[in-house]
């Protein structure tokens, strides 16, 4: 008799079936009342290696020989207060790959993560090609999930334009191959990949999908920093999901297991709901309870940044100074000094990587800077881009060669820079003395740290593959910051590459903020503003906003709007405002600051759906305990527009405008009238000004005032 195993807490019970062969797989999802129902054909886990392969021809992740062979040993529970944890033991016996399933899920948090620990209990080396580390088939023989009910959501990047997500139809991305007289699977599916060391750079590891009626949604994400692979395709009675890290396929990734080694995959969540918000809900909760406590987690500094539309890299004194004094006046709390405060010679890109103070930049030296920063009451930030050193730096020369990413014994070269390999202590040595010398000695606060080139697949140093050469040293980065966070438990990281080309789950579970994008056009970042919550917590959303003293009052406003609902990560030259963009400044920062303790609490939502690249209006809901914040940006002539907010279904509302609002009309900067259909749970905006403007408005349920 098929035997089951419960992992539950009060909002989420997962049942894993072991049937009477004693093969295992997970059987149903109970995420309040949501319920996914898995398939006997699907192994808990699939395995590939060079020496079993596919059970079937494919080029997928699943149906491998070694995933259908796998048996139950044992399994225990070692869940604490925390967590509900569940490990169950797998074992090949033709193999004798033994296999450690890990189940986990916060408390309260209808998300599940998984992971798998794979150990050689043989006799002979075995090597690795692909190991999953989350596994679901929807749907059983009896009860299949057509896939002309489901939507996939999935989301690109590409430097200047990040988090473009999209939502299809799933037949429309998996034809119809009428494969089941063969008796086998489809040999392809619908996949997204990372490639070389850009972890978000082309494909997004978030993505799910959605039952067109309502009846179920999953979000997943893959929580690595490297190499990652998801894939979703049609398989017999049911339609699958696989995620898992770097593969032999994508990433030139194999590793080798001599008898008695062992290897872990990186995790992977799932979050449920009934559709795309509440899902949404669950993953965002897994991420607040997965982040790593910091005090600015509830302070969120204020940040100014002399980079963007304003220094590009260029930073002196005489520049610095008025800069400094301006972000103070309006409220800036952290100021930080971007690239180039190291370079002499004029070129800051290939001179990184010894991360001294220029002495031509800055005559009475940087402490002399970074001494007028906290002067101003605010704390001192500098750029760093700590795992490259630049082909003109003197580190170049002094490291050995084994520190640096290399293949065949040469380091790999690109864009005028070297990769250090953090897995080697040479390079580890180095940059934890950079970063206690300027934390020490200069007081600096606050760390940029940027990741601007992708060397490839990885190293070989020590006869490794690429693709284990690069997770070995994706790992040895997570661990180096957590050291120097715990070094250092005040400083504030933030996470920035090329933009937001490494924004992925475990990076952002470790670092305070990211960096959404370098796009210098507020028109274009405000469809980036809008979908990063997608990927990271509406807190950890670094939206610059880059006020010029060219822009009229609606395109000031505009730009500033993009930061409101998120991290407002200032810069622009704001000594050089007229009074009119000075006080629309001031005003946004006195309305962040006064809902930023909101935003940790809050939800995200798309009133007007994911947002598209050229969408003509762009919205984004922030659902807090006690209020709904909405933003809503015109970025093409439009008279109105009609936004969905079902949260607040049945409920008479008070809508009231937060930015700008006290700003004088002589400015010309109109109210946008408002009404609610309560019923529709439709809130219609007029919009009274041409493009590009953008307003941001406090939504409250008001049981006793008339309806808006």
């Amino acid at each position: 008799m098929p035997r089951t195993i419960t992992f539950t807490h009060d909002r989420l019970t997962v049942e894993i079936m072991i049937l009477d062969d004693d093969s295992v797989l997970l059987a149903r999802i109970d995420a309040d009342g949501v319920i996914i129902t898995g398939n006997p054909d699907q192994p808990l886990v699939d395995v590939l290696t060079v020496e079993d392969g596919h059970a079937f021809p494919s080029e997928r992740l699943v149906a491998t020989a070694i995933g259908g062979r796998l048996r139950y040993v044992g399994h225990r529970d070692v869940g604490d207060a925390d967590r509900c944890v569940l490990e169950i033991e797998l074992r090949d016996p033709v193999s004798e790959l033994a296999v450690t399933v890990r189940l986990s899920a916060w408390r309260q948090v209808a998300a599940l993560t998984m992971q798998a620990t794979v150990s050689n209990g043989g006799s002979a080396p075995r090597t690795l090609q692909t190991v999953t580390s989350l596994m679901l088939r929807l749907g059983t023989a009896d009860s299949p999930v057509p896939l002309e009910q489901l939507d996939v959501v999935s989301g690109t990047s590409e430097w200047l334009s990040e988090s473009r997500w999209s939502r299809r139809p799933a037949r429309e991305v998996l034809r119809n191959l009428s494969s089941a007289g063969y008796g086998h699977d489809p040999r392809s599916a619908l996949s997204a990949r990372s490639l070389g060391s850009w972890s978000t750079g082309r494909d997004l590891p978030v993505g799910g999908v959605l039952q067109q009626q309502g009846e179920f949604a999953l979000l997943w994400q893959i929580e690595h920093n490297g190499g990652w692979r998801w894939e979703l395709g049609e398989q017999q009675h049911g339609f699958g999901i696989a995620l898992t890290g770097p593969t032999d396929l994508d990433h030139q990734w194999t590793q080798q297991l001599q008898p008695g080694e062992s290897f872990s995959t990186v995790s992977a969540t799932i979050g449920v709901g009934t559709d795309l918000d509440s899902a949404l809900v669950e993953l965002t909760d897994h991420r607040r309870r997965s982040r790593r406590v910091h005090h600015d987690n509830d302070v969120q500094h204020l940040i100014f940044n002399d980079y963007m539309n304003t220094l590009m890299g260029d930073p002196t004194t005489d520049k610095l100074l008025p800069l400094i004094d301006s972000a103070a006046a309006v409220g800036a709390e952290v100021f930080c000094i971007d690239a180039g405060w190291y370079d002499d010679g004029g070129d800051w890109w290939p001179s990184v990587g010894a991360w001294l103070p220029s002495t031509v930049r800055f005559p009475g030296g940087l402490k002399e800077v970074i001494q007028h920063i906290q002067n101003a009451g605010m704390i001192a930030g500098l750029w760093l881009e700590p795992e490259v050193i630049g082909v003109e730096s003197p580190m170049a020369d002094q490291l050995p060669v084994e520190a640096f990413l290399t293949r065949g014994g040469v380091r790999i070269r690109e864009a005028q820079r070297f990769h250090l390999d953090l897995s080697h202590p040479a390079a580890r040595a180095h940059l934890d003395e950079v970063v206690d010398r300027l934390v020490n000695d200069f007081g600096v606060g606050y760390f940029k740290m940027d990741y601007n080139i992708n060397p490839g697949p990885g190293t070989d140093r020590d006869g490794v593959s690429p693709g284990a050469g690069l997770l070995r040293h994706n790992r040895a980065q997570l661990e180096w910051l957590d050291a120097v966070l715990d070094r250092h438990p005040t400083l504030i990281i933030e996470n920035c590459s090329s933009g937001a080309m490494r924004m992925d789950p475990a990076l952002m579970s470790r670092l305070q903020l990211q960096s959404t994008s370098d796009q210098q056009d507020a028109v274009r970042y405000a469809a980036i503003a809008v979908a990063a919550p997608m990927s990271i917590l509406p807190e950890q959303a670094g939206n610059w906003a880059y006020p010029n003293v060219e822009m009229d009052s609606e395109t000031t406003a505009f730009a500033l709007a993009n930061g409101i609902l998120g991290r407002l990560y200032l810069s622009g030259y704001l000594d050089r405002l007229q009074e009119f963009q000075r006080a629309l400044v001031e005003e946004a920062i006195a309305v962040h600051k006064a809902i930023r303790s909101d935003i940790p609490a809050s939800y995200a939502s798309w009133p007007l759906d994911l947002p598209q690249w050229d969408d003509a209006v762009v919205a984004l809901a922030l659902h807090a305990p006690a209020a709904t914040y909405l933003t809503l940006w015109q970025r093409s002539d439009t008279e109105s527009v009609s936004l969905s907010l079902p949260a607040l279904a049945g409920e008479p509302v008070r809508v009231e405008t937060l930015f700008p609002a006290q700003v004088p009309h002589s400015s010309g900067m109109p109210e946008w009238p408002t009404s609610w259909d309560a019923s529709a749970a439709l809130l219609t905006v007029q919009m009274k000004t041409g493009s590009p403007s953008a307003r941001v408005f406090k939504i409250t349920s008001e049981p006793t005032a008339e309806w808006n």
